[in-house]
């Protein structure tokens, strides 16, 4: 028995319609979903707008308004590269293993998913800024010319070397492996935004000796720029415009040649995905891990809670996200400041505070799994060593980070004198974290979706659950640390010493946080139902 082949026409026309019905079967999910959607939608096509209206204007009143269209397009084609990387998970449309069990041939799934790719508001915001950004180097109507076909060439490399991209790392990016890299990724990813965002201010903040835009400094990096494909079909119009026409007939070649290779490109991912069998179907279990803790973890309960704590920290997608995205935060923070020229070693509280609250909503994160740990709380020691361990397992990341980080920031600042009062802050922001947060997973849990989305950090309608544990939970750990801070405040206003908070600071957290778990363990056993009904709920 054969099964029939779709002609190629009814593929295209199916894969279309299926983005299509995605994207409506996304937004009937949720009012609220659909609202962010529509609005997320609405105000990135103003903005990128905005910024193709600035592009245009500046042309024939500033020099250099090219270079600034070329820079912008450099920017277009590092995000479509980047985006499917972290962000793979979450676009349903983007993974062509969903199609490997499906009769098709590779030519026509690779023009319907082409032209599915094009449909929504990221090919469209896309084609707005391109088109500022040609315009912006416009001159005439052999620019026009041939802007009518860089640009539309252009949107096409960017889209076609996104999903080559993502169709060319299918099978890492759906792996756990693939989501541990998205979480780096984006880490990195944003430090790279804010070093191009002090980059960018830098450049433009300064006007030149008559009080114009100054836009000089992008001139070296713009000439090397605008001979990459897909930038040069861009760029081709403004080529065209001082009449150099066999260059822009080049710049369009350029970016044609590139547009052929990536589609071949895609085309053979997608067949070796269609005939190639997943690896995780053809092994079987390298072997299984020892079940004996670790030997320096505590005994009993409370070492077992936090070897599993651990675990779950390091191969849990959403586990991982929060962990490093704290770390990752503080590291912006800390970098943005020494750039810009406000650093200060007491930078260091915010590690301590955004590490601490790392006990937020430790049942929610668990799912349907609380349910067998609930079912071993049966007095109130096994309630407070739960959360015991798991406040062990925090600190054991917690306090090497803000070690290291308190080296580092005093290096760089050079303020020693200071790195005693700064440490014990953060060591007492960090107590005072895990008990607020402790407490807040007892009373104020919330449901934390299971799906292949690590960023996804609650179910819709618990909006408010989660600003109470994000907002609330820092208000209260500033609360908290009032007498240190204050003290602090006032040894630094009248001139005293502040090296005896890396004494107090530490024990100040320290009796903080054991309170804060004892506390929070003592309500743990009657709210275990609650905490159970919302962990499991979808």
């Amino acid at each position: 028995m054969t099964t029939a082949v779709p002609d190629a026409g009814t593929v295209v026309r199916a894969l279309v319609a299926l983005k299509l019905r995605l994207l409506r079967n996304g937004l009937k999910r949720s009012r609220g979903r659909a609202g962010v959607y529509v609005v997320g939608a609405v105000f990135g096509l103003l903005f990128a707008a905005g910024i193709a209206l600035a592009l245009a204007a500046l042309n024939g009143r500033v020099a250099g308004s090219g270079d600034a269209g070329v820079m912008l397009l450099g920017v277009l084609t590092l995000g479509w590269a980047a985006i499917p990387l972290f962000l793979f998970s979450s676009d349903e449309s983007a993974d062509p293993t969903r199609l490997t069990m499906l009769p098709l041939r590779p030519g026509p799934l690779l023009r319907g998913s082409l032209l599915a790719s094009l449909i929504g508001p990221g090919p469209l915001v896309s084609l707005v800024l391109v088109t500022g950004a040609a315009l912006s180097g416009a001159n005439g109507g052999a620019s026009a010319a041939a802007d009518l076909i860089g640009v539309p060439l252009a949107v096409l490399c960017l889209v076609t070397l996104s999903r080559a991209v993502a169709a060319g790392n299918a099978r890492m990016l759906s792996s756990r492996r693939g989501k541990d890299f998205a979480i780096f990724g984006g880490l990195l990813f944003a430090l790279l935004v804010q070093g191009a965002n002090v980059g960018w201010q830098s450049t433009f903040g300064r006007p030149d000796a008559n009080g114009h835009l100054d836009l000089s400094p992008l001139r070296p990096i713009a000439a090397v720029l605008r001979w990459i494909p897909p930038i040069g079909a861009m760029d081709a119009g403004r080529t065209a415009g001082e009449g150099r026409y066999a260059l822009a007939l080049l710049q369009l070649a350029l970016a044609g040649a590139l547009l052929a290779l990536l589609l071949r490109w895609w085309r053979r991912s997608l067949q070796e995905l269609m005939v190639t069998a997943d690896s995780s179907t053809l092994e079987v279990a390298r072997g299984v891990q020892s079940s004996r803790g670790w030997g320096f973890l505590p005994a009993g309960r409370t070492g077992a809670v936090m070897q599993r704590h651990l675990r779950y920290a390091w191969r849990e997608p959403r586990a991982k996200a929060a962990v490093f995205t704290s770390i990752g935060m503080t590291l912006v923070i800390c970098v943005l400041s020494v750039v810009q020229g406000w650093s200060s070693v007491y930078l260091l509280a915010a590690t301590g505070m955004f590490l601490g609250l790392q006990m937020l909503n430790l049942f929610g994160m668990d799912g349907s799994a609380f349910w067998m740990i609930a079912a071993t709380l049966r007095t109130p020691a096994d309630a407070r060593d739960e959360l015991r361990g798991r406040a062990y397992a925090v600190l054991s990341y917690a306090v090497p980070v803000t070690l290291v980080l308190a080296v580092v920031l005093t290096v760089v600042t050079g303020d020693w004198a200071h790195l005693p009062s700064a440490l014990g802050l953060a060591l007492a922001l960090l107590g005072c974290g895990i008990a607020v947060g402790s407490m807040l997973s007892v009373l104020a849990p919330y449901t934390m979706p299971a799906d292949s989305n690590p960023m996804r950090n609650a179910a819709p309608g618990q909006s408010g659950l989660v600003l109470l544990n994000q907002f609330g939970s820092m208000l209260g750990v500033a609360l908290l640390a009032l007498p240190v801070g204050g003290y602090l405040g006032w040894a630094l206003a009248a001139d005293r010493p502040t090296w005896p908070l890396l004494a107090v600071g530490p024990a100040y957290g320290g009796l903080i946080a054991y309170l804060g778990v004892r506390m929070a363990g003592a309500r743990l056993l009657e709210r275990t139902p609650e905490i159970l009904a919302k962990a499991i709920e979808r």
